[in-house]
């Protein structure tokens, strides 16, 4: 039997008995090597200058050959893909940072698939043989795509969404580009070289042609995504620096992959559009960054925060750094600029024991002195100037202790920076105490109290009944009032407390142990004595409690 009657033995559109009867059978390959060899013979004859005579035949048998083998490349390509997104999840840890290899078609069909495209190719079939391989992968990957929650999302849709679905869609996003990249796309272009490489006309990459026919609209549609969150995440609040920064880190360290991966020149838009979000995304962090130290010296709000507490910005911007220190590997590569070294040293920060400091710690300090700044323009707002001191006391202990809680920010900060800090909560502790007790211990004091004469016990009682009735009426109305004042740190608020009660006690007792017998000499001791020690210590405990 000559090549062409044995090629239309399997004529696809004769019969259906033909067209159900594959040639490239798992258990059998004797009836594929010889339809092989006819496909063979007649591409050899056809490519042979002296044939002229039964050319037309052998045309027409070429013609039904290549049908009947784009039929078999489709069936096989279909029936021995291999489904492997379950075992892709089982087995592919998030983490991951290497290409991870699948066999995605078992050996003997990829050299069946190759055995079939070589002859396609030859006979000038390559198109059709790419067209029929994109469209079966593409959807097998497609399938994917689906399972890994990666939808097709306009950045209207983007934008449409509340952050809390956004946010779930971007954690998704990051672990599933890092399956797409390493893990299906790696072994989808692995896949297209076992069975395309070096095959091809002169100048054509079969195998190159091929991956970008099955991948390149999937790939688009991957980065997409992410191109869409830069657009409409990167120009909004302070709080979304985080994911920016989340999605910089996961692309950054794609980027290796996603060059060799798509290392052609036909899919060089697919590298350049990855290269160009990631430096959009280091711009929009920076951006954010610098409109987060911008909206802190511009925050006007001029509320009092009830008993000099915790103001919210400091709790805020104090979160926010403790966040920025964990992203330091990567912001440490991003903040290239400082800031002024004229702002530093208005905010009197001694500008050369910072210059080992890298450019975010430097940044990082200024926050909190611009912070500071803000804050202390909001103590003003307090009538009583006692109340300002705590409450400018509660705000600077407490980015004290964010900072001593924070290891990476501590080293980022230096501990020159944080006695700095340290020294101003304690000093305005000590402001407090002057502005509240000093009047109260000169009370306690025997200044003014002596009389002379010849009949005079050298004590004036009219003026030590008046002086204990002005300490007993100042200290009702400061525990009346700062009872209600609030330290919310209660090993801050325990050390006030001693260290009003060490100097108020000690000079009570000795206020007293000097002049007790004078009163209780005198009509009514109890009018001006009206605490005892344990009473006043008692009281003084009382202090910051917010009731």
């Amino acid at each position: 039997m000559d090549s062409p009657e044995f090629i239309l033995q399997f004529d696809s559109s004769a019969s259906e008995e033909a067209r159900d009867r594959m040639i490239f059978q798992d258990d059998d390959r004797i009836e594929a090597d010889r339809y092989l060899q006819a496909v063979d013979s007649i591409l050899c004859s056809l490519a042979s200058s002296t044939i002229e005579e039964g050319e037309n035949t052998l045309n027409d048998a070429i013609q039904i050959a290549m049908a009947r083998l784009e039929y078999e490349f489709r069936h096989i390509l279909i029936t021995h893909t291999i489904p492997i997104i379950n075992s892709i999840e089982d087995s592919y840890p998030s983490s991951s940072t290497s290409i991870h290899e699948l066999d995605l078609i078992p050996y003997y069909a990829v050299n069946d698939l190759r055995r079939i495209a070589d002859r396609m190719i030859s006979a000038g079939y390559l198109r059709e043989c790419i067209q029929v391989y994109g469209s079966v992968r593409r959807t097998s990957i497609d399938s994917c795509f689906r399972r890994l929650g990666i939808e097709k999302l306009s950045i209207g849709d983007v934008q449409g969404l509340e952050w809390n679905a956004l946010e779930l869609k971007i954690r998704r996003w990051i672990r599933a580009a890092k399956i797409c990249v390493r893990v299906l796309f790696a072994n989808e272009k692995d896949l297209c070289e076992q069975i395309f490489e070096g095959l091809g006309c002169a100048g054509t990459a079969a195998d190159d042609a091929c991956f970008m026919e099955t991948v390149m609209g999937l790939a688009i549609q991957l980065f997409n995504f992410a191109e869409a969150i830069q657009i409409c995440i990167g120009r909004q609040s302070p709080d979304k620096l985080f994911k920016i920064l989340d999605l910089h880190d996961v692309l950054d360290d794609l980027l290796p992959d996603v060059n060799s991966v798509f290392g052609s020149k036909a899919l060089e838009s697919i590298r350049v559009q990855a290269a160009e979000i990631l430096s959009r995304l280091a711009e929009a962090a920076r951006g954010i960054l610098s409109e987060f130290e911008n909206a802190i010296q511009r925050e006007p709000s001029k509320v009092q925060v009830p008993g000099g507490t915790l103001h919210p910005l400091t709790r805020y911007v104090m979160n926010y750094i403790s966040f920025i220190s964990d992203y330091k590997k990567t912001l440490l590569k991003l903040i290239v600029s400082e800031p002024s070294m004229r702002d530093l040293a208005v905010a009197a920060i001694d500008v050369p024991k910072l210059e080992n400091r890298s450019t975010l710690a430097l940044h990082l300090i200024w926050i909190m002195a611009i912070l500071q700044f803000n804050l202390e323009d909001k103590s003003k707002y307090y009538k009583d100037l006692s109340l300002a001191h705590i409450f400018m006391m509660n705000n600077i202990h407490y980015i004290v202790q964010k900072v001593k809680g924070s290891p990476k920010l501590l080293k980022m900060i230096g501990d020159d920076y944080l006695r700095k800090l340290t020294c101003e909560y304690r000093q305005a502790a000590t402001n407090y105490e002057r502005a509240t007790w000093n009047r109260i211990l000169c009370c306690l004091r025997d200044e003014g109290l002596d009389v002379s004469g010849s009949f005079s016990s050298g004590v004036s009682k009219s003026a030590l009944r008046k002086r204990l009735k002005t300490f007993n009426s100042i200290f009702e109305e400061v525990h009346r009032i700062q009872s209600t004042w609030i330290i919310p740190d209660p090993n801050l608020q325990e050390e006030l407390r001693i260290s009003i009660s060490e100097k108020l006690i000690l000079a009570y007792c000795s206020f007293l142990g000097q002049f007790r017998e004078h009163i209780k000499s005198g009509k009514h001791p109890e009018l001006y004595i009206k605490y005892s020690v344990e009473n006043l210590e008692k009281a003084v405990m009382e202090f910051f409690e917010g009731v």
